[in-house]
């Protein structure tokens, strides 16, 4: 107004007492820090790092390496920058209601309250399916597991849960798709029930056609398939275990939650744990071990024992698991180090 009609004819007070805009705003310069390319810089790698984090979880990890720097402005850097990350924006429908043994009629309220378990379908480069059994805590949002497989039947899935019990504990509850039949691989075998049953674990079905009632279990496949298999051409099925094993070592440890405050799961898992608690907790379950430790050869062995749990259908499901934690104890306390490090 006052460039039209010249500075000596309209005054700055009269110009903004006419427009209605306070006198600061036509003072007002915008001041850079100094700090900023250090920050972009900062930006740039844990966006290199965590491709698939917007800029809440990149400014959660900058305030975790000690900067001191306010979200709004990250969020101003981050599209500034064009580093937002696109995402497949799907049909929001409303289900109707949902079971009693849905994730949101039965939460869980405490660590090894409800697991679930579910299975994930992938392919390596010559076109061979891999099928991966993945089971969590769904109090704690830990992975316990990652099995990978060409195919499973029900004798596999219940030598991973027996591992799990072994060296973790039995959950009250577990919670999976009704889908299967009387021999198949699926969560519904008779066999797979009838031992969950002998070892005091309830069993918790979802409706078919329901998997928003395991949303807990499906949330994580999201994650799973969205940051690493859709990332990925798997060479063979050994590097497929190998990169997928080491997925889930980052994610329990180093990739925080948003539902946790911002915490990992396993930092989590750790506050959960109680001091006199006589369930075996293995090394990456535990608060003073290195995450970084987890891939030396003394943790690999700690990994073999699952492989070394024989499954004897003829004896009790529970004395198997009793005998597997005691070798699980023994192999664990002459392969790891007698003082780990403190993270």
């Amino acid at each position: 107004m006052r460039s039209r009609l010249g500075p000596e004819t309209a005054s700055e007070r009269r110009a903004c007492h006419v427009l209605g805009r306070p006198r600061n705003t036509q003072r007002y310069h915008s001041r850079r820090t100094d700090d900023e390319p250090r920050l972009l810089n900062e930006m740039r790698s844990l966006a290199r790092q965590r491709p698939r984090f917007g800029s809440g979880r990149i400014y959660q990890l900058l305030t975790q390496q000690g900067w001191t720097v306010n979200e709004k402005r990250v969020h101003r850097l981050w599209k500034q920058e064009h580093m937002q990350v696109p995402r497949k924006q799907h049909r929001k429908r409303r289900f109707p209601g949902g079971s009693e043994n849905g994730c949101v009629r039965h939460r869980a309220r405490y660590k090894d309250h409800v697991w679930s378990y579910d299975f994930v379908t992938d392919r390596t480069e010559d076109g061979r399916q891999l099928r991966l059994l993945v089971v969590i805590d769904e109090f704690t949002r830990e992975c316990l597991a990652i099995e990978v497989g060409r195919s499973f039947t029900a004798q596999d899935v219940m030598g991973v849960l027996q591992y799990l019990f072994a060296v973790r504990g039995t959950p009250e509850h577990i919670r999976s798709d009704n889908l299967g039949n009387d021999t198949g691989p699926e969560f519904v075998s008779r066999v797979i029930c009838r031992w969950l049953k002998e070892a005091d674990v309830k069993t918790l079905f979802i409706a078919k056609g329901s998997p928003w009632e395991n949303g807990y279990v499906e949330s994580f496949n999201g994650t799973l398939r969205d940051e690493l298999l859709n990332r990925e051409i798997f060479l063979s099925f050994e590097e497929a275990c190998w990169v997928i094993d080491r997925w889930r070592l980052d994610y329990n440890h180093h990739r925080i939650h948003s539902s946790l405050d911002y915490q990992t799961p396993a930092a989590y898992a750790a506050g959960c744990v109680l001091p006199a608690s006589a369930t075996p907790q293995p090394p990456e379950h535990s608060r003073i071990t290195n995450p970084n430790s987890l891939t030396q050869p003394s943790a690999i062995l700690w990994g073999e024992v699952r492989r070394c749990i024989a499954f004897d259908q003829t004896k009790d499901s529970l004395e198997c698991c009793s005998k597997a934690a005691e070798c699980g104890r023994i192999s664990k306390n002459k392969q790891l180090s007698p003082s780990p490090q403190r993270e």
